[in-house]
């Protein structure tokens, strides 16, 4: 996955200028966030239904090889092929030779994050292949030559009037287009009708897979998925190996926990269901595309590998104070909120990621909305460690101030006596940087800490010395 050169700290900045982005941003997400509280409140089994999601996604990941190897028997059973990508390149390699052996320069894309983690749009163009995003969306960040910026609406940092502006340079020229969500709808429809018309190939991404028959699943809103998936006659879905799910019944528990939590929806209404191949109906060539880049180091890691749980929903955006103050291009990844910060580095090597771990608040808000309940604070702690261990290595032998200061502070708080006595050396060292009752400098590098924020001294007295005290007097 390519991680740009920058860090999240520089691009948070650049964000937090554009007034625009946030008030946008500020709109999208509250609103999101409201209808989802609406229809999680409505079910009694909430929770109960994400303790089912949540250990059907983690006994799967604990037998991974048996459930790939029962999905590929399916689907093959069922007329279709399937390919295994250990990395992007692997998987671009396939999919292009697979659209060029069908006859075909264009195809009509299914939105999916999965082929925008692997940059398969790039990667067709490269060898003469247009690709059509098919999702409004989508479809919008594409004519704007942008990236996504969330995980369900991935031009969530674009209003109507911007969208307006931008149908009548690409796709509306001439049209006397007003900037009202009916008129902007009708404009993408009748630019896509004539590619899902006369494409002959589609290319999708998976929601989920089931091992047990075959069956892929995809969920959306809008139809223009459900019209790729059955006029191609060559279908080709990308899909990441933690998609599968063991049985069919299991469908019945994310199929309730997706909608409320992504879209807030009781339902999909688009849910497209396609096993293999049907002579006569639908696409008469169909292949999967099973992706590692990546997730097969996820899966090494104790803690890290409940990431690979996530159903992509995007609550966690929705609920993130710092997502919705900087967005998604932030976090230089097609993955961004708090779940990217913690899925991107572990796919992308952490060293090629290490401020995500930084970009998201331990404040715990995300693990409360997160349908399959991945303890997003847990991983990004965890991976804050191997961060400072990572650069504990890079900077052998050389003076790191930080770290001398982090292993300092952990050989007094080892012990009771050590930190007792780091009290009462407090205490007396306080007294020249006091004034009032607060500590309003610190000499050194210390003096960021006070630069925008007052201490409050320490007491002259700690809590354990009290309560001997007091228990001394009884």
């Amino acid at each position: 996955m390519a991680i740009r050169e920058h860090t999240f700290q520089q691009d948070a900045h650049i964000a937090l200028a554009n007034t625009q982005l946030r008030r946008n941003l500020g709109k999208a997400t509250s609103v999101i966030r409201a209808k989802r509280g609406n229809v999680v409140g409505e079910l009694p089994d909430w929770e109960a239904l994400r303790e089912a999601g949540r250990a059907i996604k983690a006994q799967t990941l604990q037998h991974l090889d048996e459930y790939l190897l029962q999905l590929e028997a399916s689907v093959t059973r069922a007329g279709g092929q399937v390919h295994w990508a250990q990395d992007a390149a692997e998987a671009n390699r396939i999919i292009t030779e697979l659209v060029q052996a069908a006859g075909s320069r264009e195809v009509v894309k299914v939105k999916s994050l999965t082929t925008d983690e692997i940059k398969l749009n790039a990667a067709l163009a490269e060898v003469g292949i247009a690709a059509t995003e098919t999702d409004l969306a989508e479809l919008i960040i594409q004519l704007a030559g942008e990236s996504s910026s969330h995980i369900l609406v991935p031009a969530i940092h674009k209003n109507r009037s911007e969208i307006r502006a931008l149908f009548r340079q690409t796709i509306a020229k001439g049209q006397d287009l007003t900037d009202h969500p009916k008129d902007l709808t009708a404009a993408a429809r009748a630019h896509l009708r004539r590619k899902f018309l006369s494409t002959s190939v589609a290319i999708s991404g998976a929601n989920f897979a089931v091992a047990e028959t075959g069956t892929v699943a995809v969920v959306e809103s809008e139809g223009n998925g459900r019209m790729c998936l059955t006029l191609p006659q060559t279908l080709i879905t990308v899909m990441g190996i933690e998609k599968v799910i063991p049985t069919f019944q299991d469908l019945d528990v994310f199929l309730q926990l997706l909608p409320r939590s992504s879209t807030g929806e009781r339902m999909n209404p688009y849910t497209s269901l396609w096993t293999g191949v049907t002579p006569g109906d639908g696409p008469q060539a169909f292949h999967l595309v099973l992706l590692d880049n990546g997730r097969t180091n996820v899966l090494r890691d104790a803690v890290g590998r409940q990431t690979l749980q996530c159903i992509r929903c995007s609550a966690c955006l929705n609920i993130c104070p710092v997502y919705a103050r900087v967005g998604g291009h932030a976090y230089s990844s097609v993955y961004p909120g708090p779940i990217g910060s913690i899925l991107t580095p572990q796919l992308a090597h952490l060293e090629r990621a290490e401020t995500l771990p930084y970009a998201s608040s331990l404040c715990g808000a995300c693990y409360e909305v997160c349908p399959v309940k991945i303890n997003i604070p847990e991983v990004l702690v965890h991976l804050r460690g191997q961060v400072v261990r990572h650069q504990e290595r890079r900077l052998a032998g050389k003076l790191n101030p930080e770290h001398v200061a982090m292993r300092t502070l952990a050989r007094q708080f080892a012990t009771r006596a050590r930190y007792e006595r780091a009290q009462r050396l407090g205490r007396l060292g306080q007294g020249p940087l006091t004034h009032d009752g607060l500590i309003i400098w610190l000499p050194g590098m210390l003096n960021g800490w006070t630069a925008t924020r007052d201490l409050r001294q320490l007491p002259r007295q700690t809590f354990r010395e009290w309560w001997q005290q007091r228990e001394a007097k009884r």
